[in-house]
């Protein structure tokens, strides 16, 4: 192009130098969180016993700004108004291996289980969570908002787990905790066979109890030598089980059958460790203990198969923890076929015909998912302050031909399929 007279800018600079305002203008617009208020005819807070007839949730850089009766509510008018027949807190899986495990189930794509080694606290789940994932999509448009995913059952200590929000281009983006648990299996699926260790279930308990006893050891000895000379070199499993014995993270602990379970809870009580009970079929088996224990119980999908470890399986095993007083969550768990993933609105709804009531079913995948896995201050309901993640549906939420018709995520619609 013909350049202006000297010293002046050419028409190319001039051009170019627009192009980049107009650019960063964009880019600063995009950051700008999105006003939103959304309209249910009914709204499932989770804060209270019963819904919010004809509610509004008002939302604002990312937090929910207002709840309450559309009468009480005043909406700015440069808010966007989404309309739905049901609105309910974002949903929340409490264990699963989606992001590990792809919907392909080629080798590629099924990071969730290392079986190099019975004994692996090491690893981590954010290494290998994959946010683009199409499962993660797939389980967005069902109103799941967060995931507590990590290294699948199937070894005495598979690796870590993490809780993600399904949203974001990265694995740091999406971590809201990137090391939640470890996860540790004790049963049938976790003996490696072939007459490698561990090959009965006194030996698995024998290995755990191992590491357990030298993480203790190393956190006394630190403890009690208050200047060390020299730090000792770190050693990553052993850092992450001196945490589980310092009580600043969970095992998780995959345990089907009675004795197992009870297993768990004898191991706990030595150590004075905090778990969390995952699967749990023969939970109604002892009920007493684990209500004694004090620790919560992911249960296993409502309309898991039966056989095996989970043979005595039943679908009433979640209301009937409820009804003793145990708090529960439900899961989408593991799966060793395509999809490789359940979807927890349908757990909870088949929940919900076995003897759980509406807003219970709903808390096992809300509020009750949200206080096992500590976040209970940040989601699970809908709350002035906590992070916008709503689900929104044209109907009951359980029934079969209801869709969910939207999904927020920290303020920003993610999607709006119709599932």
């Amino acid at each position: 192009m013909k350049r202006l007279v000297s010293g002046q800018w050419s028409v190319v600079s001039c051009a170019s130098r627009f192009c980049t305002f107009a650019l960063i203008f964009l880019l600063s617009f995009s950051t700008i969180q999105a006003q939103i208020a959304v309209k249910g005819e009914t709204v499932w807070t989770m804060a209270g016993e019963q819904p919010i007839t004809n509610g509004v949730v008002l939302i604002s850089n990312g937090k929910i700004e207002a709840v309450g009766a559309a009468a009480q509510i005043k909406i700015p008018n440069n808010y966007r108004v989404i309309n739905a027949k049901v609105v309910t807190p974002g949903l929340i899986d409490a264990r699963t291996v989606v992001g590990l495990a792809g919907y392909m189930n080629q080798p590629h794509d099924q990071m969730a289980l290392d079986a190099s080694s019975p004994m692996q606290p090491e690893l981590r789940a954010i290494d290998s969570y994959n946010p683009q994932e199409k499962l993660v999509e797939w389980v967005r448009e069902f109103g799941v908002t967060t995931i507590h995913t990590g290294h699948q059952p199937g070894a005495l200590v598979s690796g870590q787990t993490m809780i993600a929000k399904t949203s974001g281009k990265t694995a740091d983006a999406a971590a809201i905790m990137p090391t939640a648990m470890i996860a540790v299996t004790i049963g049938d699926s976790a003996n490696a066979g072939g007459g490698r260790a561990p090959g009965t279930r006194a030996k698995q308990a024998a290995m755990l109890r191992a590491e357990l006893i030298k993480a203790s050891e190393a956190v006394r000895k630190q403890n009690e030598d208050k200047k060390p000379e020299q730090k000792p070199p770190v050693e990553l499993g052993a850092d992450m089980m001196q945490r589980v014995i310092r009580r600043e993270i969970p095992l998780l602990v995959t345990a089907h059958r009675a004795q197992d379970i009870m297993t768990a809870l004898r191991i706990a009580k030595e150590f004075n460790i905090k778990i969390v009970l995952d699967g749990a079929a023969e939970a109604f088996m002892v009920i007493d203990e684990i209500k004694a224990s004090g620790f919560p119980v992911i249960i296993h999908p409502t309309m898991y198969r039966a056989g095996g470890e989970m043979e005595s399986l039943s679908m009433t095993t979640a209301a009937k923890l409820k009804a003793a007083g145990i708090t529960v969550a439900l899961q989408s768990g593991y799966e060793g076929y395509v999809p490789k993933t359940r979807v927890v609105l349908f757990e909870a709804g088949t929940a919900a015909a076995n003897g759980l009531s509406m807003r219970d079913a709903l808390a096992t995948i809300t509020i009750d998912a949200a206080k096992i896995l500590g976040l209970d201050a940040r989601i699970g309901s809908l709350v002035r302050g906590k992070d916008a993640d709503l689900a929104m549906y044209d109907g009951d939420p359980f029934e079969y031909t209801t869709h969910c018709t939207g999904t927020i995520i920290n303020g920003q619609v993610v999607s709006e399929t119709i599932r």
